[in-house]
């Protein structure tokens, strides 16, 4: 019987998995039964290569990326209903309640649909009674009896005794926070409420290296050792770095080629997509300003997890290595994390994992950083990083060995809230020269 030496066959091991049998492991073999093994090998060779440079990529590649089908990637985020809003007007009262010894008054509201019939309310800046029976104060507590677009009517819970009007101290911007339902003993239902989630979109950039080596060079002697694999890491390094700057500070856009049928997009960084802002006097810097970054950080709504990144350029890694920090806030020691070797910063509202980008440099933005919350960065990848060998001899265009790199991908913030700008303000002496 012939024996074919070119045909592999493969069998189905006991367990589940992919056996080659009567041929040799090839490539090919290896990208029709398990494609990802020889791209993962591939990323494992990419993160190695200058991993500080291009902090964003870099977690990005090590956390995983999610296959997209399309060039424009279409993602949802959803939000958590407002629990916080304002009045908007002096209470008035209501007659359209039987709410027996408890007057009912109408409130307009700042914002529509954030209360609704059996939630209590609390006015933080209102006195009421602790409700114990033993004196003692607390905030007014009201509880809604109807919801509308952007009036509701209350009733002040525990209103001192006495109060003709316990709302007359609600003004417009009075600060009113939504607490939990309560609901009667004989309630079955309450009222309805359903979470959408926001469709957001952002587009995949395709990304490209090209190297080339002549022939006579790669034959000729070479001083230094400089070969082929040494231009290709400079190349992909070279490209690693332009996409770290679109991964951070790209505008989203299409270009369209009427000539060619062809269009360019341009994928949007994450800078742009953080939803959070805070801002610092270069001249007034302490420790107190690193504990306000890090309130704004780690509280409010989708404040996200207790560890994230902060992504400095030079001045303000420099403004923050200069103070003398105590017990309050700790400038731990060197945590090495995703191949990366972060400064560790500790206080009540959690860790901030530092580390200098020079790209916040040289994009224009040496002052300032951005803290990002790695459990909520997602790369989306519609073309995984690949290598081609162009043979330019047989084709007859340069007696060259080249190769192509590419990837077309981009990243996205899931919950915006959970990441945030750090800008300085001018200080006053550059705004009065």
């Amino acid at each position: 019987m012939e024996n074919n030496t070119n045909q592999t066959a493969t069998t189905e091991g006991y367990a589940g998995g992919t056996h080659v049998v009567e041929g040799p492991l090839t490539t090919t073999v290896i990208n029709s039964v398990s494609p990802d093994l020889l791209r993962n090998e591939l990323d494992s060779r990419i993160v190695k290569v200058r991993p500080m440079a291009t902090p964003v990529d870099q977690i990005s590649r090590m956390t995983g990326s999610r296959p997209a089908r399309s060039m424009v990637v279409e993602y949802y985020s959803v939000d958590s209903k407002a629990i916080v809003t304002e009045a908007q007007s002096v209470a008035t009262g209501c007659s359209n309640h039987e709410t027996g010894d408890f007057p009912c008054f109408t409130l307009k509201v700042k914002k529509s649909g954030v209360f609704a019939a059996t939630d209590t309310i609390l006015v933080p800046s209102v006195e009421g009674t602790s409700g114990s029976g033993n004196g003692g104060s607390g905030s007014l507590m009201l509880y809604v009896v109807e919801a509308r677009a952007k009036e509701i009517d209350v009733i002040a819970v525990n209103a001192p005794k006495g109060s003709q009007n316990p709302l007359a101290s609600i003004d417009a911007g009075t600060r009113l926070v939504r607490m939990g339902r309560a609901a009667g003993e004989l309630d079955v239902q309450t009222a309805q409420f359903e979470a959408l989630p926001q469709k957001v979109s952002n587009n995949c950039q395709i990304f490209k290296a090209q190297v080339e080596q002549s022939t006579f060079a790669r034959l000729a002697a070479k001083e230094v050792g400089w070969t082929f694999n040494d231009q290709e890491e400079v190349a992909i390094m070279d490209m690693r770095l332009g996409m770290e700057k679109n991964f951070l500070f790209g505008v989203k856009a299409r270009l369209a080629s009427a000539s060619r049928s062809d269009e360019v997009l341009f994928t949007e960084g994450i800078w742009h997509q953080a939803g959070g802002e805070v801002t610092y006097n270069a001249d007034t810097f302490s420790e107190n300003t690193v504990i306000d970054i890090m309130k704004k950080a780690f509280t409010g709504h989708n404040a996200g997890t207790s560890r994230k990144i902060l992504i400095a350029g030079s001045d303000l890694t420099a403004t923050i290595n200069k103070l003398d920090f105590t017990r309050i806030v700790n400038a731990g020691d060197t945590v090495t994390r995703w191949g990366i070797d972060f400064s560790e910063l500790r206080s009540k509202f959690g860790v901030l994992y530092v580390v200098h980008s020079e790209i916040f440099d040289s994009c224009g933005h040496g002052a300032d950083g951005l803290i990002i919350d790695p459990q909520y960065l997602t790369k989306y990848t519609h073309v995984p990083f690949k290598v081609e060998h162009l043979d330019m001899k047989r084709s007859g265009t340069r007696n060259t060995d080249a190769m192509v790199v590419t990837e077309a991908s981009c990243l996205v913030l899931r919950h915006p809230a959970a990441h945030v700008r750090v800008v300085m303000k001018p200080s006053t002496a550059a705004a009065n020269g």
